[in-house]
């Protein structure tokens, strides 16, 4: 643990977390219990990298043990108007409520904490707490965002409870429980 450090990373540097991010894609896929299915097409390339890409702002911090990436979190901010509350992407299960809930007044800023992922044996060092406390810092840095939502796949418990005890707040269902959305005010 002497050589942990966290960087900010960008651009062509989000490389970094490829195999990172696949590996969170795999662990979703092995704790969902509605549609694991739905994660086959779940990537780098199809989740991180494309959103990184097309968000208006965007941050990824990443742990490093030496040289070695260790866990990661990514977060973004958009303007969500009315026309994306139920916009339906490619992998999602048909049905139920989309990302943004009914009760949200649009258009707004609204950011996001897309993927917050940590190797199993960094788990208990409070490396996600570190990772975690990054992504608001900057997340609640602009005047204009003053929500923030999470979404957390079904069966992944640990990870509701980790939100849940950082002052996350269930928002509401989406895709008929096949991800849970916390939100935070700030």
């Amino acid at each position: 643990m002497d050589n942990i450090r966290i960087q900010t990373i960008t651009g062509q540097d989000i490389e970094k977390c490829r195999e990172l991010c696949n590996e969170l894609m795999a662990l979703q896929k092995s704790l969902a219990n509605i549609h694991p299915e739905a994660f086959d097409s779940m990537n780098f390339d199809t989740r991180m990298k494309k959103s990184y890409e097309s968000a208006e702002r965007s941050h990824v911090a990443v742990a490093f043990d030496g040289d070695i990436p260790i866990g990661y979190v990514f977060s973004t901010i958009d303007l969500v108007t009315e026309d994306h509350r139920h916009v339906l992407p490619d992998w999602a299960p048909k049905g139920g409520q989309g990302f943004y809930p009914d009760w949200l007044q649009l258009p707004q800023y609204v950011g996001c904490l897309n993927n917050l992922y940590l190797r199993l044996e960094y788990r208990h060092s409070y490396l996600g707490k570190k990772l975690l406390d990054i992504a608001l810092n900057w997340l609640e840095s602009f005047d204009d965002t003053k929500i923030s939502l999470v979404f957390i796949s079904n069966g992944n418990n640990g990870a509701l409870k980790f939100y849940k005890k950082n002052n996350f707040l269930f928002s509401h269902e989406v895709f008929e429980g096949f991800i849970t959305a916390m939100c935070r005010f700030r």
